[in-house]
């Protein structure tokens, strides 16, 4: 039955016929506008609730052109650079894009620049180089075969969202658009003009019902080369943070003062895998306490003008985590965000707002929407992806993004997404609102991070996929779509012991890693909380190369718990007899065909260290999978785990029988075929879904027994009663 509403559709001037006719097609009852359109006049006629960006940090031109000095800052890092004979000069700007950043030289040098020998590790001492110009540093006698680096400050002058737009949509040519400059908020004059600002807009702008905020001060690490081609990326990354009046004040507040190699990091820029450093957690809470108390006061004239506050998960959105604890206080009513896969979607469902949007992809732009594109295979991509999570933690609403006179040139993705939307309808109402029944074991991940990365582990720039942490990613990926509560628990959280609500933790991730761990493997307590959680009954799965960290004679410094390590070349002399299972329960496929733990990407030269463990799978000489009895509890260790949904089915089962809850898996019901996923509601309501491309028959299994025979066709969904 075809309803409406819970679709938020993107307009533009000078096509109000297409317009009315889409939002009815489609069954939407809010518009917006995109980065670089504006709302018709129409918006009056719609009887819609209207959405309308707002960009705190960039969206006054003409007063950021006439303050040029008010720009945020950041710290990077010059080519490593070889000494040969004679004076060595290093050019700071090579490789970077002087459109983005320029040098700031106009500061106190011997606090704001650096230069390091990476040989030896040492900071030069401020004699020993001078700065010629405001780009090019000369070294007056480097050590000949060291490698030098210079750090330094640098200033923002084109934002990077918009810069990205500028460059992905073609706008080099188009006469009206400007290269926009960010502004810091942390600067007085600059605070009071984006309240005034707000406050003018407010007033000039009744029409708008909901301020989209895109987002807030900080934009994520996102730097460009020369070529104008993306350089570094880190959706997580606080680098452009940075200002001198900021430093000056952490330092007061903090009482040490930071270095600028405390945020270039060796060249990895304090990255999401980088077990975070005291000083970096420390700048990130500094971050936290002023962007939260600022964005309050946004929000608090957003709702005095009797709008509401909705956040843009993305862009400026450094500062506003929405699982740190000041998230509540910054008064966000709505948060919206765009939807890459299952686990993006649930990290927008999950949030605690009063209503959650996810952005479905493609975006309506030109890299997808032309003559060899594929917009409607991305769609079907993308709600493949997100329908595993919706079903089981149902987003308020959906939407798209970017320019909708070009999506229109496509009948048959508008097609397609008209049927998306009513698909995501049905579920919601036919569900409730409310997420379906879950088994009753429920998963800790463990990491550096914990919860302030919930759904977030192993990503790089959003949800876009990376060979060396797809067989990682794999793994959220999959919980993100099963029936499992699932929490994220840093090493901080186990310290004093595992909450005694999980009955499962699982630690995934490449050594040296902050998902895996790195050093705080050695942490005698941490291995001995670990240790004890599982000998008492406690379940453990290792991904990959968890609690990762050569010392004291391992490398898997829990692994008498699960029963292998890596083989570092060290011990080739110990011969190994593994003791390889022809079946077991987690790797049992109920339709004929094994479940095997797949190894593409995954950890290469896991050995078995102990008589008692049993080996599910190998690859040559190398375990993919192996489980372990340790005391009363169990362990299971996987070498990786990409995503698919016959891996899906391997790590649910995984969980099942590290928790000892074989029982309750054939109790919960389930498809034989893992393509089909399978949700039961309290209402009596059972609906299954082909998470598939692919034709498929199969049965439903229920308490243990076949009940019915099913064939769906490639994405079909289907209720039951």
């Amino acid at each position: 039955m075809t309803s409406t509403g819970r679709v938020t559709l993107p307009i533009e001037i000078g096509i109000d016929d297409q317009v009315k006719d889409l939002m009815k097609r489609l069954g939407a009852d809010a518009v917006r506008n995109s980065d670089g359109t504006e709302l018709p006049a129409l918006v009056h006629e719609l009887g819609a609730q209207v959405y309308s960006t707002y960009f705190p940090a960039r969206g006054d031109q003409e007063w950021a052109l006439a303050h040029p000095d008010t720009t945020p800052h950041l710290f990077l890092q010059s080519r490593r650079t070889p000494a040969h004979s004679g004076p060595l000069t290093i050019n700071v700007m090579e490789g970077y894009l002087r459109e983005q950043i320029a040098p700031d030289a106009d500061v106190d040098l011997d606090l704001y620049w650096q230069v390091i020998d990476r040989t030896t590790g040492e900071t030069l001492p401020r004699d020993a180089w001078e700065l010629l110009g405001d780009e090019e540093v000369r070294i007056a006698q480097p050590i000949p075969g060291h490698v030098y680096t210079v750090n330094f400050l640098a200033r923002q002058i084109w934002d990077c969202t918009q810069m990205y737009n500028y460059i992905t949509n073609n706008w080099d040519d188009d006469p009206t658009r400007v290269q926009e400059r960010p502004y810091d908020v942390r600067i007085p004059e600059v605070w009071d003009r984006v309240r005034s600002e707000l406050n003018r807009w407010l007033k000039a702008h009744p029409e708008v019902d909901v301020v989209r905020f895109t987002t807030f001060f900080y934009h994520f690490t996102l730097v460009f080369n020369e070529h104008r081609k993306e350089q570094f990326v880190d959706w997580f990354g606080y680098s452009m943070t940075v200002s001198v009046p900021a430093l000056e004040a952490f330092a007061e507040e903090y009482g040490y003062r930071l270095t600028p190699e405390d945020f270039v990091d060796e060249g990895y820029y304090n990255c999401s895998f980088r077990v975070p450093s005291k000083q970096f957690r420390d700048w990130m809470e500094f971050i936290n306490v002023f962007v939260s108390s600022r964005v309050r006061e946004l929000t608090d004239a957003v709702h005095a003008a009797g709008k509401e506050a909705m956040m843009f998960l993305g862009d400026n959105w450094i500062g506003t985590e929405p699982y740190g604890k000041r998230f509540k206080e910054t008064g966000i009513d709505a948060v919206v965000g765009s939807v890459g896969n299952a686990a993006t979607c649930r990290m927008i469902a999950d949030i605690d707002v009063s209503y959650t949007e996810g952005r479905f992809l493609p975006y309506f732009f030109p890299d997808v929407f032309n003559e060899g594109g594929d917009p409607v295979g991305e769609a079907n991509r993308s709600w493949l992806c997100a329908r595993r999570a919706i079903v089981r933690s149902p987003l308020d609403r959906i939407g798209y993004g970017g320019y909708l006179s070009l999506a229109l040139k496509f009948p048959e993705f508008i097609d397609r997404i008209e049927q998306i939307c009513q698909e995501f309808r049905d579920i919601y109402e036919a569900a409730d609102g409310k997420s379906p029944q879950t088994a009753n074991v429920r998963v800790g991940i463990l990491n550096a991070w914990g919860a302030v990365r919930s759904w977030q582990t192993h990503m790089v720039a959003h949800a876009l996929p990376y060979e060396q942490t797809d067989a990682y990613v794999g793994v959220i990926e999959a919980l993100a779509g099963l029936p499992f509560e699932v929490d994220f628990l840093s090493f901080d959280d186990i310290r004093e012991g595992v909450p005694e609500n999980i009955e499962v933790l699982i630690n995934v991730g490449e050594a040296g890693t902050a998902f895996s761990g790195g050093r705080y493997w050695v942490d005698p307590q941490i291995q001995a909380t670990v240790r004890a959680f599982v000998a008492r009954g406690g379940g453990l799965i290792g991904v990959g190369e968890p609690c990762a960290y050569s010392a004291n004679g391992a490398f898997n410094q829990l692994s008498d718990v699960f029963g292998v390590d890596r083989e570092q070349s060290w011990s080739l002399s110990t011969d190994r007899y593994p003791v390889v299972l022809d079946t077991h329960f987690i790797t049992d496929g109920e339709g004929g065909e094994p479940l095997s733990p797949v190894t593409t990407g995954g950890a290469r030269y896991w050995v078995p260290v102990t008589d008692s463990v049993r080996i599910l799978a190998m690859d040559g000489v190398s375990v993919t999978g192996a489980v372990h009895e340790f005391g009363c509890g169990r362990s299971v260790y996987l070498a990786g785990l990409p995503y698919s949904q016959s891996n899906a089915r391997l790590l649910a089962k995984s969980i099942f029988w590290a928790a000892r809850a074989e029982d309750e898996y054939f109790q919960t019901g389930h498809c034989v075929d893992p393509r089909v996923d399978v949700a039961f509601y309290d209402s009596g309501s059972v609906v299954v879904y082909n998470s598939s491309m692919d034709e498929v028959v199969t049965d439903l299994v229920c308490a243990g027994e076949s009940v019915q025979s099913l064939a769906l066709k490639p994405l079909e969904l289907r209720w039951l009663s």
